[in-house]
């Protein structure tokens, strides 16, 4: 036993761990160029996959016009807009307007690429909310207004994705429609 602490003791040289554990450095880690940083690189694998594989499909590989899509205006630029999130109880939809409310950006659960019950939650809703954020980014818009609707899971982490991303959020008002003794009722589930 004492024999292999022995060992151990002068196979690690003092000064390299010493060095190692001050200055922090890994040996195995490669450092990207500091001029481009992928901004999908922190997303999950399969969602990133899925998004690359759309914008490829929507440029076209032949370098031909790809089908149905109109020819863009001019360049935009939108400093402040609204965000609008809708969370229900099976997907939660994201979408950045300018302050007219043409929309700037959006994105769902779906394209993201959950599916099921996965859809709801609150991580979808912070995947999706830095989807709709990344797309806006290019025109300018730094400053938001936060319109929530709904009553699923996904409404709070979507707000919080949405600072988390670098976007100001002015103010957040809650827009669920609030029946005033309206329309009948259901009745109650029998089981």
């Amino acid at each position: 036993m004492t024999e292999e602490i022995k060992q151990l003791e002068v196979e690690t040289k003092p000064e390299e761990i010493a060095e190692e554990e001050f200055f922090g450095i890994d040996k195995d880690v490669k450092e990207e160029p500091a001029g481009e940083v992928d901004p999908l690189a922190d997303l999950p694998e399969e969602v990133r996959k899925k998004l690359e594989k759309k914008t490829t499909a929507t440029t076209g590989k032949k370098g031909g016009k790809a089908k149905g899509k109109k020819k863009k205006k001019g360049e935009r630029h939108v400093s402040v807009g609204k965000a609008f999130i809708h969370s229900s109880y099976n997907n939660t939809i994201v979408s950045l307007t300018d302050l007219d409310g043409n929309v700037l950006s959006w994105a769902s659960a779906g394209v993201a690429g959950f599916k099921g019950p996965k859809k709801s939650t609150p991580y979808a809703a912070s995947i999706i909310t830095k989807i709709a954020v990344l797309k806006a980014k290019d025109f300018g818009l730094t400053e938001v207004s936060v319109f929530v609707k709904g009553v699923g899971t996904g409404r709070e982490s979507a707000i919080r994705a949405l600072n988390a991303n670098g976007l100001e959020i002015t103010f957040i008002k809650d827009i669920t429609p609030i029946p005033h003794n309206g329309c009948r009722r259901k009745k109650p589930r029998r089981v």
